[in-house]
């Protein structure tokens, strides 16, 4: 990490979280970040669910909620990003405070609850999005909509001209009921209206679905025959946990989802379920807890076709994305793999 980088972040953790979210986000639109341009190699060099990547270390979403840093994320050394919640109407989201630092534990709490500028704003910047990026938008649903699943289809509708991808959030813990979406019936009718839509559209978007990682083994097993059934592209394992296991912060009690180094190990284990359940036919990305080249080489290994990362940001700066590709190309080298395809799910058993 660079020094200034390094000042800034000790700056911004003397401040409240979420305005320090805000700045780190104007500071990108500023031109103040690091910008070594997409970090790729031959062994870097991946597809998922048909799409190009120059590397497969992505920009999970939540943090640029409303798409206004793309063409600074683009260039940051991510090998993608996904932007949003972005739902119908615009909305506030839940009170503040609503974004928790747990420096303890190197992890974040947050109940912001979709605040966001809605999807014709959002919809707007994308459509000036950088075109040699790949990018991708979280859907997600009204806090008071009459009929969140058809929310997502509406929000897809209206983006997705411009995406490279587009996810499935109903995984979120900080909407009330949201999470019930994942059952087998209503998640299969969500997606069959979220792949109907699609199917209208100029192109071919594919759809991806996020999970939770506080499902049961019975509910992993639901969510591998609905991937299977509806023909979704790729499953994102896991968002954040209403776990508090083993937590050291003073802010370990309040409510919200739970993310960063706790998460790994858990959200990992289900990501190797899935992947042993899916056994290829649906590729994984794997989410949760990683902030090293080690982690997101971890999760490849267990069943993760690419990997993506937000709360290690939060502690270890935006250069991490780089820093996390080429050590993951490192990894590759000394294990004698020429691409990281190759390495997918090759020690999935550990995680059983």
């Amino acid at each position: 990490m660079k020094l200034t980088e390094k000042l800034a972040l000790a700056a911004m953790h003397r401040i409240d979280p979420e305005a320090a979210h805000g700045l780190s986000v104007k500071a990108l639109t500023m031109g103040l970040a690091p910008a070594p341009g997409p970090v790729t190699s031959a062994r870097l060099k991946t597809t998922l669910a048909g799409i190009d990547l120059p590397n497969p270390v992505g920009l999970a979403a939540g943090y640029d909620k409303n798409a206004e840093a793309l063409a600074p994320l683009s260039n940051s050394g991510f090998g993608f990003i996904e932007v949003g919640a972005a739902t119908p109407r615009p909305q506030p989201g839940n009170p503040k405070p609503r974004l928790f630092r747990l420096t303890e534990d190197k992890a974040a709490i947050n109940r912001f609850g979709f605040n966001n500028e809605g999807m014709e704003a959002i919809g707007a910047r994308l459509a000036q999005r950088p075109r040699d990026a790949v990018i991708g938008l979280n859907l997600g649903a009204n806090k008071d909509s009459e009929d969140r699943a058809a929310d997502f289809a509406k929000v897809l509708a209206h983006c997705g001209a411009h995406l490279d991808f587009a996810t499935v959030n109903v995984s979120s813990p900080n909407t009330e009921k949201l999470r019930d979406l994942q059952g087998k019936a209503a998640l299969s009718a969500l997606l069959a209206g979220v792949i109907e839509t699609r199917e209208g559209l100029s192109r071919r978007v594919p759809v991806f679905l996020k999970i939770a990682p506080d499902l049961d083994r019975a509910g992993i097993e639901d969510i591998a025959a609905v991937a299977l059934e509806t023909g979704i592209d790729a499953v994102i394992a896991t968002n954040t946990t209403l776990s508090r296991d083993g937590l050291q912060s003073p802010h370990k009690d309040e409510a919200g989802g739970l993310s960063g180094a706790p998460l790994f190990e858990k959200s990992t284990r289900v990501l190797a379920q899935l992947s042993e359940l899916l056994d290829g036919k649906v590729p994984l990305v794997g989410v949760g807890g990683i902030s090293t080249a080690e982690q997101a080489y971890a999760k490849i290994c267990a069943g993760a076709s690419a990997v993506q990362f937000y709360t290690a940001m939060v502690y270890g700066g935006l250069s991490l994305a780089g820093d996390i590709a080429r050590g993951l190309d490192e990894l590759l080298a000394r294990d004698g793999f020429d691409n990281v395809a190759q390495a997918v799910g090759t020690k999935r058993k550990d995680w059983l």
